[in-house]
């Protein structure tokens, strides 16, 4: 049978994957995934996970759940030799195994973009993993309890203090959303006040959100800052050592959770460990149908769709121009390429990747949110409606879609769950510190296990 290899089981391996097994007979072909998680994680959720607002696991979807027909591998692809169609895979217990294929499929995804900044290694918390959401949800509420006990001053500003790097969509909206937390949490905290709070936005561009047209992005800012938050366009964060933000501009202040979201990296595989061809900003480079290669010359049996691919976007008026690293293109072009593979197999004719936008959409926190399509924009409650509405028919599988829906509703009815879960990082210092869960890790000789991504 035909070996096709799929590396990354994000937005576009899944549906790939997916489609690959609603498409193919029996016996026509064999479809093997690597990625190093048993889940495909929908991101557009991760700010409203950082808020409570929705449960982590229910942002998660189960690749053995949904994928029978899949050979699924948990490991991280360490390189590609396609001229010999090799894929050198380490396996989640360290062993590294040779994959051989007829057909790959690169949908490796895209990292967090970072830069040499003093103390961004030791203090910064990124947002494309649902484990980076939960720690940040629970950094904020752990904040809240430390700061209830100290006196008001400088100590307590700082544990509330919490700078957001990067103005895109996912920058933007978990702004939003723990701006809106943790108003909602001085209800809970009387010893609190609305001015131990503060909140820093920093984008080195001159606007936020370079998706939406000029003026919502700046009814944003407005929006934004009327609800207490501090936006500091075209500056740069020059150091984040020991909790103290020093951006380009000279302003500081001492920081207690920082996130990076300043947008999207190369994935290393994809950028050096593979002969495939990259191009400057180390994607993979793709023609329309989603084959790699250029419009003159396809790479046989060589395929790459998602954040990870520099793929034509033949819908924008730009001459040149590829299309944008999101959710939307991704599942799309997993869905097509799900349906290429297929007719490519069976030697029919692949189409040409062509959407055209449905719009973009944003929440802000609880009942705030904004929405553009072309001239028309919406602002507010409704945008917020119509965001929760997209995403939970996007968010794919049934069972997914009606979990989000029954945790929202029980949050109308409850509110949010305000119970930080921290001391789950440490599963086992309460059973060697004899029964105190908050002991010394040191003292108790728990190993800290750091995510190397």
């Amino acid at each position: 049978m035909e070996k096709i290899l799929i590396v990354g089981g994000g937005y576009a391996g899944f549906y790939t994957a997916w489609g690959l097994e609603k498409k193919l007979r029996r016996g026509e072909a064999e479809v093997t995934l690597v990625d190093p998680h048993g889940y495909m994680t929908y991101q557009p959720f991760l700010p409203e996970v950082t808020a409570g607002s929705i449960e982590a696991r229910h942002v998660m979807v189960s690749l053995r759940r949904h994928l029978h027909r899949t050979t699924l591998v948990a490991g991280h692809t360490t390189a590609i030799d396609h001229a010999h169609r090799t894929a050198t895979v380490r396996t989640n217990d360290g062993a590294l195994r040779e994959i051989r294929y007829d057909t790959i499929v690169v949908t490796a995804g895209a990292v967090t973009r970072t830069f040499p900044v003093p103390g961004i290694e030791q203090e910064a918390i990124g947002l494309k993993h649902v484990e980076e959401a939960v720690a940040i949800r629970d950094q904020l509420l752990t904040a809240f309890d430390r700061a209830a006990l100290l006196p008001p001053g400088p100590a307590r500003r700082r544990l509330l203090t919490v700078t957001v790097v990067g103005g895109g969509f996912t920058g933007v909206e978990v702004f939003g959303e723990l701006l809106s937390l943790a108003t909602s949490l001085l209800r809970r905290y009387p010893e609190l006040g609305r001015d131990d709070l503060s909140f820093h936005l920093v984008d080195s561009n001159d606007r936020i959100l370079p998706e939406v047209t000029d003026e919502p992005g700046r009814w944003v800012v407005r929006h934004l800052q009327g609800r207490g938050g501090s936006v500091h366009l075209g500056t740069q964060v020059v150091s984040a050592a020991d909790g103290e933000i020093l951006l380009s501009s000279g302003e500081s202040w001492g920081n207690g959770l920082l996130v990076w979201a300043a947008g999207n990296g190369s994935n290393p595989v994809v950028a050096r460990n593979t002969d495939l061809p990259v191009d400057e900003r180390g994607l993979v480079r793709v023609r329309a149908d989603l084959r790699v290669g250029t419009d003159e010359a396809a790479v046989p049996d060589a395929w790459a769709a998602g954040d990870n691919a520099a793929v034509p976007d033949l819908a924008s008026p730009v001459p040149g121009a590829r299309t944008v690293p999101n959710a939307q293109h991704a599942v799309r072009q997993g869905r097509l390429l799900a349906r290429n593979l297929v007719a490519d197999l069976r030697g029919r004719r692949v189409r040409p990747y062509v959407h055209h936008s449905l719009g973009t959409v944003a929440t802000l926190g609880i009942g705030r949110g904004i929405f553009q399509y072309r001239r028309i924009v919406i602002t507010g409650f409704l945008a917020w409606l119509m965001h929760r509405g997209y995403h939970v028919l996007a968010v794919p599988t049934w069972e997914r879609k009606v979990r989000v829906l029954l945790v929202w509703a029980s949050a109308v009815l409850f509110g949010r769950d305000i119970v930080p879960l921290s001391t789950v990082q440490q599963p086992r210092a309460a059973f060697l510190a004899g029964g105190d869960p908050f002991a010394d890790a040191s003292a108790a000789r728990v190993p800290v296990v750091r995510d190397a991504r």
